[in-house]
């Protein structure tokens, strides 16, 4: 989002049902998911490409923005896929304690020893002089406050995300998921004055409505076996 519209990020976000079919069916065990939820990536796809069409210029990507963003849904795809195959076998033994909630702890705790030494190699050059820049603007209390404070909701934020889809379901989940992205489209776009031309709002409606209906299809297709067995 440092190099794009926040607006925009959160458009291509709405493509990450696509990366998650495919690394479901690539990644073992394969996870193949009801025709209807595959037929429901058209509209995704399409609606984040007419996001990206300007009047009068044309189609018009940020493609750093783009790249990064899509470098973001792979890894949410593979943490969903990998995460979800590790939480299973570990609440299988129940000796190791090891819930949802635990399990996304852990997973943090590993992400932050792989994290800084990517954030050492990148950018120990300039980590220094953005620093100086950022504590001359904002005084180094105010901004050391806000990065821990950040730190501290975004976990929050996850950690109850994981208990409320426990307790109302995955289908509930995914239809506050989707208002939510809505949300952050719109206000995003008034705080930062981020300008959206019909095409931006139509193509980012038609893409987060096929993320909807991509979820609720795909919950229906797991819900069916269940019910055949029961």
């Amino acid at each position: 989002m440092g190099v794009g519209a926040v607006s925009f990020a959160q458009i291509v976000k709405a493509c990450e049902p696509v990366f998650a079919a495919v690394v479901g069916i690539l990644v073992s065990p394969m996870d193949i998911k009801p025709t209807l939820a595959y037929a429901m990536l058209i509209p995704i796809v399409g609606g984040v490409g007419i996001a990206c069409i300007k009047e009068g210029k044309g189609v018009d990507i940020n493609y750093t923005a783009f790249m990064w963003a899509s470098l973001a849904n792979m890894a949410a795809a593979l943490k969903g896929k990998l995460g979800g195959s590790v939480t299973k076998s570990l609440k299988a033994d129940k000796s190791k304690n090891m819930d949802s909630a635990n399990v996304y702890a852990v997973m943090n705790i590993i992400s932050f020893l792989f994290t800084v030494p990517m954030v050492v190699i990148a950018e120990s050059s300039t980590l220094q002089d953005e620093w100086d820049k950022a504590t001359a603007e904002h005084g180094a209390q105010a901004l050391i406050t806000n990065i821990a404070l950040s730190g501290f909701f975004f976990y929050i934020y996850n950690e109850f995300a994981f208990a409320f889809t426990a307790s109302v379901g995955a289908v509930t989940s995914s239809v506050l998921n989707t208002a939510k992205r809505v949300i952050i489209i719109v206000v995003s776009s008034i705080i930062f004055v981020e300008p959206m031309e019909q095409n931006t709002v139509v193509g980012s409606a038609i893409a987060i409505s096929g993320t909807f209906a991509y979820s609720l299809a795909s919950k229906k297709g797991a819900a069916a076996p269940k019910k055949k067995a029961a």
